[in-house]
């Protein structure tokens, strides 16, 4: 019976975006592979996923290290859920070696045994312990770009005829860095309903689950070219939530969560969409999980419900935005409990920084109107952040590029960038979407060292030793980077963890270079850089 309904709905549904004019909805082989994406699945597994118009039967990745030998298979599942357009194709692909480069075709493609049609590959996460320099991605708050999203045409102009948007910088530069992390918001397809009432879409109240779909699939397809070939680890943030923002009023007419139907309601896209590594770290779905890529440790932490200790959550069941989401966790404490396990577990000889991202801001130089900082997340997290010693934290959310200092409740750590004690913590909600960016507000807080919101981009951060990380703010127009700054930790590394000709990636700041052996720089050098429009080298 369920799945007669689905079918049935999706069969209407293809129908009816036809009668609003949106180009190019459904293939005309429904079997087609689109929005190939990749997941780390420990140092020797890879989550591959893809979406089709129709049910897969036996989804299979074909794949193998030789372009000509795609004889390697696994398989996984075909699923959906009501009111959804297509199926989620997952598939674990297990039994690899680390930090190794694949080929792999997916189920449907033309053929799978021939050169010109086996396109994508995926890399292998390094072990822990391999101290080789890598570059990461970072990007925050990024919805749908060009007709349907954010564009030179949409009242937020902040893209030129010229300049290039977020998605296309990421897949401009998809050979300089390892893997792409988004902590959260993301496709803001939710956001149909504000670009309806602005007229910038036209579109019937009606047909909210079509076009919310529409937006939802044709963001997938615009990251395609990094998707497919670089793991795209995503946190959960508000606009996974449910399908219009959580409600929206205009003139006297006021539309809330009743507007979703079901299946667009409680991250249920989110949920469907993607594969994280949870099983591998024992956290829950999508929503924590961590993951390790060479001297990193990663962790993913969900703001927006789960906080713990009786604490709410903004997207929670009666939170304050009202999304009704959660809970996730099988018993209130269960994030909190993963969270500090996860912490005090990690090797920090093998992995020395740790990185954590999630959606929602506590520091920030921001008026807390709509629960925009969220003080509960700094009560459940902050204290084991501490406790833990955890080297940075990301975050976004606000739609503003904030450098802060290092920060133990509500105090800039006085070594600065030199060695701290707290937590560097970077905000970075300019990957751009229909709503433009945020106003700041003054004073600015003591803690804040540069800020930004007139230019969208993304956060590219690089480990060049178990001492010394950098990290830029890369302008999606034309790559250039509008600020830099470099975390040193006093910490020993053995000596081969210094390389003597690192790749354009991993190499060590100028300054830095002698002084890198002895593991110690000069404060001097550790003095942040606020660099204007100088060219980023990938």
């Amino acid at each position: 019976m369920w799945l007669s309904t689905v079918t049935s709905i999706l069969a209407l549904a293809s129908a009816a975006l036809a009668q609003i004019n949106i180009p190019g909805a459904v293939p005309v082989n429904k079997l087609e592979p689109l929005q190939h994406r990749l997941a780390y699945a420990g140092t020797t597994g890879m989550y591959v996923s893809w979406n089709t118009y129709a049910e897969v039967q036996n989804p299979t990745v074909y794949y193998g290290e030789n372009v000509w030998d795609l004889s390697s298979t696994a398989t996984g599942i075909s699923i959906t859920y009501s009111s959804s357009l297509t199926w989620s194709n997952h598939v674990k692909v297990t039994g690899l070696k680390p930090d190794t480069t694949y080929y792999y075709v997916v189920s449907n493609t033309n053929c799978y045994n021939c050169s010109e049609l086996a396109p994508y590959t995926f890399t292998t996460a390094r072990p822990a312990g391999d101290f080789t320099p890598y570059t990461a991605a970072i990007v925050i708050d990024m919805g749908v770009m060009g007709p349907y999203g954010s564009s030179v045409k949409s009242d937020y102009p902040i893209f030129t005829a010229n300049d290039s948007n977020t998605m296309q910088s990421l897949a401009r530069y998809v050979d300089g860095y390892d893997l792409l992390w988004h902590p959260g918001d993301i496709a803001y397809a939710d956001s149909w309903l504000r670009e309806q009432v602005d007229g910038y879409l036209n579109v019937s109240i009606a047909d909210s689950y079509k076009i919310y779909n529409f937006l939802l699939n044709q963001y997938y397809d615009e990251l395609q070219p990094v998707t497919s070939r670089k793991p795209y680890m995503v946190v959960p943030g508000n606009h996974e939530s449910n399908c219009d923002e959580g409600g929206f009023t205009t003139g006297n007419t006021t539309y809330d969560l009743s507007l979703c139907v079901e299946g667009q309601r409680n991250f249920t896209g989110y949920i469907n969409h993607f594969r994280m590594p949870s099983e591998e770290s024992g956290g829950v779905g999508n929503f924590w999980y961590s993951f390790d890529h060479g001297m990193v440790h990663y962790v993913s932490i969900n703001t927006e419900t789960d906080l713990g200790n009786g604490l709410i959550g903004e997207d929670d069941v009666n939170g304050p935005e009202h999304m009704d989401s959660g809970p996730f966790g099988s018993y209130p404490n269960e994030q909190i409990d993963w969270l500090e396990k996860d912490l005090a577990s990690v090797d920090r000889t093998k992995t020395p920084w740790v990185i954590v991202s999630g959606h929602r801001p506590w520091y920030a130089a921001a008026n807390n109107v709509s629960n925009t900082i969220c003080w509960n997340c700094k009560i459940a997290f902050e204290p084991l952040l501490l406790k833990y010693n955890v080297d940075m934290v990301f975050y976004g959310h606000i739609h503003m590029y904030e450098r802060n200092a290092p920060i133990a409740d509500g105090v800039p750590d006085p070594n600065e960038l030199n060695n701290p004690s707290a937590p560097w913590y970077i905000l970075n909600g300019l990957g751009g979407h229909y709503h433009g960016t945020s106003q700041y507000v003054e004073p600015l807080p003591s803690y804040l060292r540069y800020i930004q919101n007139t230019t969208y981009g993304w956060s590219k951060l690089t480990f060049h030793n178990c001492t010394h990380l950098t990290h830029e703010f890369v302008s999606s127009a034309n790559g250039s980077v509008l600020d830099s700054a470099t975390l040193f930790k006093d910490r020993q590394c053995a000596a081969s963890t210094i390389p003597s000709n690192s790749s354009s990636n991993g190499t060590l700041p100028s300054a830095d270079k002698n002084a890198a052996g002895a593991m110690h720089v000069s404060s001097a050098f550790l003095i942040t850089m606020s660099v204007v429009v100088v060219m980023m080298s990938l």
